[in-house]
């Protein structure tokens, strides 16, 4: 009965503390994260990389359903980088399989939740089997306005700036602007997140404090927040405690 109170008592404090949220304009519109620690969640259990890789998918439900809550518009998850491919064949054929089975499984709720999948990344390499997941789910919710899913699949900052400059230089080429039309905003729009706000906040887990060739040209004026907790252990109060750090920073890109 203790026990039961207690757990009573937290669930209350938590609902409070997210009515908070709620009511305030300052939530940030576009979260991205960097989920990190799967694997030594799972060494430390004695587990399977695998393992931890399971319970962070678990994880990404969680916080896809408690940003919808908050209100946040678009939420980036980095789900593989391009540099994953040099991880054990067993850990990457297992990682190629999660988008389905999460997809699979979550994409009913992700259509009572009007939240829209998108995909940020390479198409190129990945299995069949992944696109065909993420691209059902895509098709799926394209009609939906709320929450903007988006995974970084396959994906690597370098590569997609290259890219952007690649098409910026064609554009050139066939006269469809000249040099001096070269801004910020015109490379931008040629970024695979072209049509989408830069992130306000970046979350990492794990301890690690570092970029990882995530979004680095997008990245240029958000607020950080790094946590030494473990994906697969990053709750709902995690994430909120990382909204309301943001919340209390003033935010002068370069000004005073």
């Amino acid at each position: 009965m203790l026990k039961k109170l207690t757990e009573l008592k937290k669930q209350l404090s938590q609902n409070k503390k997210d009515i908070e949220l709620l009511h305030n304009e300052n939530i940030p519109e576009h979260v991205a994260i960097i989920m990190d620690g799967n694997g030594r969640w799972a060494k430390r259990r004695g587990l399977p990389r695998v393992a931890g890789h399971r319970e962070g998918m678990n994880v990404i439900r969680k916080i896809v359903r408690q940003s919808n809550k908050l209100g946040v518009k678009v939420l980036t998850l980095y789900a593989f980088s391009t540099e994953n491919w040099k991880r054990p064949k067993d850990e990457v054929d297992f990682l190629m399989r999660l988008p389905e089975r999460y997809l699979n499984k979550e994409l009913p709720v992700l259509m009572e939740e009007n939240v829209v999948v998108r995909m940020t990344g390479s198409k190129e390499d990945l299995p069949r089997f992944t696109l065909n997941a993420v691209e059902n789910a895509i098709e799926k919710t394209k009609n939906n306005d709320g929450l903007i899913l988006n995974f970084a699949l396959n994906y690597g900052s370098r590569y997609e700036i290259i890219q952007a400059v690649k098409k910026l230089y064609l554009s050139i080429d066939n006269q469809t602007e000249s040099v001096d039309d070269i801004t910020e905003e015109s490379l931008s729009k040629f970024l695979m997140t072209g049509d989408l706000k830069d992130p306000d906040l970046l979350i990492r887990t794990s301890g690690e404090i570092r970029l990882s060739n995530f979004m680095l040209w997008q990245l240029a004026y958000s607020e950080f927040w790094f946590t030494d907790v473990l994906w697969p252990d990053f709750t709902e109060e995690h994430f909120n405690e990382a909204i309301r750090v943001y919340q209390k920073r003033i935010r002068r890109y370069g000004g005073v």
